[in-house]
């Protein structure tokens, strides 16, 4: 027997295999083979009950959610989603953490379900399921982070909204969950008093340490920025940082550079003028170190390198960091903090929102106004004392007068 878009051949009394074009590939013609059950008390009902499920086996075909006849499970579209988007389109350290949590949980909670079959209470269950104590994969005791289970709920909006976009499904299950809710942390920066702590503290330190500090702290440069940075790209004359690319390092990849983390990030910043004897005199001592070395000074451009010269690894700053704090016994603070407190400091003086963004290369100010939305609100109530005093002097003035 024949349908409209395929062909249905009787296998027994319940049983028929659906056969349907699928167009051509090297001058042959592509089927899509899948033997069904049938239901039905007579042979009419039989009939029109398979010609119900060939119809709908041809629309699964036309949607992708076939492949070799069998219907597309979540983990065979992820396998695809990631051949024909991500590696391609991601940034080598997103495309890891991705691939870590799907590989860690998400194909082993919800990869065996079909992908057009997968509703919100999948989703629910599997969001529940990451809250239970013993959860973590280092063994630790507790459940993992609100932070961490938003970043799930990311990913796998994510892949649903491809999956949308491809027609592979007709509508997102993520959109229809709310997304895990995640408790907005302040961002932890110093204050000036222990800035003036650590700066006190860096002068006891070897240059490549002091320009490292007052680097981070005057510039606001991610770390990967950091180590990426080259010494063509220090302006002395100018007073000025071209910031074009970043270092980065992945287990079992090693260490690598990539262009920054987006478009806004490929910038230019202005140095305070403090900041130029510093890396000047490090300048200096590594063309004297070069010079020593000779022919083993592998000739790297990087403003921070190994012994011999060799870009240095991308996460030496992290791993450096918390050893000085504890040395100098100073406030707890990470390495990237010295990025906040950056930011916080250029909120004090009274820079906008568009300047702060620009300086510290986000994506849109609106990034900016939710990480330091704690400083800015402070910021604006210190305007609005200043206020207040301008026109008590005012006031005071003409009472005079």
């Amino acid at each position: 027997m024949t349908g409209q878009t395929g062909q249905i051949e009787w296998r027994g009394a319940n049983s028929c295999r659906l056969t349907v074009q699928a167009g051509v590939k090297d001058g042959k013609q592509i089927r899509k083979r899948r033997t069904v059950h049938v239901e039905g008390k007579t042979q009419t009902e039989k009939r029109k009950n398979a010609e119900k499920l060939l119809a709908e086996f041809t629309t699964e075909i036309e949607r992708g959610l076939v492949i070799d006849g069998k219907k597309l499970t979540f983990k065979e579209f992820v396998q695809r989603w990631l051949k024909d988007y991500a590696e391609t389109n991601l940034a080598p350290k997103t495309l890891h953490r991705y691939k870590k949590m799907l590989d860690a949980r998400i194909l082993t909670a919800i990869g065996h379900l079909y992908i057009d079959k997968i509703k919100p209470v999948h989703l629910l269950d599997f969001y529940a399921n990451l809250q239970e104590d013993g959860i973590r994969l280092d063994n630790k005791p507790g459940k993992l982070s609100e932070r961490t289970i938003h970043h799930h709920h990311r990913l796998l909006s994510t892949i649903f909204n491809d999956a949308v976009g491809w027609q592979i499904i007709h509508s997102s299950p993520a959109a229809r969950v709310k997304a895990p809710k995640v408790k907005k942390s302040q961002a932890t920066c110093y204050d000036e008093e222990q800035i003036a702590a650590l700066l006190d503290a860096v002068d006891q330190e070897k240059v490549k340490y002091q320009a490292l500090i007052h680097l981070a702290l005057f510039t606001g440069l991610r770390r990967g920025e950091i180590m990426g940075l080259e010494w063509p790209d220090v302006d002395f004359t100018n007073r000025v940082i071209h910031v074009r690319q970043a270092s980065q390092y992945l287990p079992g990849e090693g260490s690598f550079t990539k262009a920054p983390k987006n478009e806004m990030s490929i910038r230019t910043i202005s140095m305070p003028e403090s900041l130029i004897p510093i890396l000047k005199s490090y300048k200096a001592w590594q063309s004297e170190r070069r010079l020593k070395l000779g022919d083993a000074w592998q000739k790297s451009e990087r403003v921070f390198t190994t012994w011999d010269g060799r870009p240095g690894h991308p996460e030496w700053p992290s791993q450096w960091f918390p050893k000085f704090i504890k040395k100098h016994n100073l406030a707890p603070i990470s390495f990237h903090g010295l990025r906040h407190t950056s930011a916080t400091l250029l909120i004090a003086e009274g820079a906008d929102l568009k300047e702060v963004s620009g300086r510290l290369g986000h994506a849109n100010t609106s990034t900016t106004g939710n990480i330091y939305a704690h400083f800015l609100k402070s910021a604006d109530r210190a305007a609005a004392d200043k206020l207040d005093s301008a026109i008590a002097r005012a006031r005071n003035k003409r009472n005079v007068k």
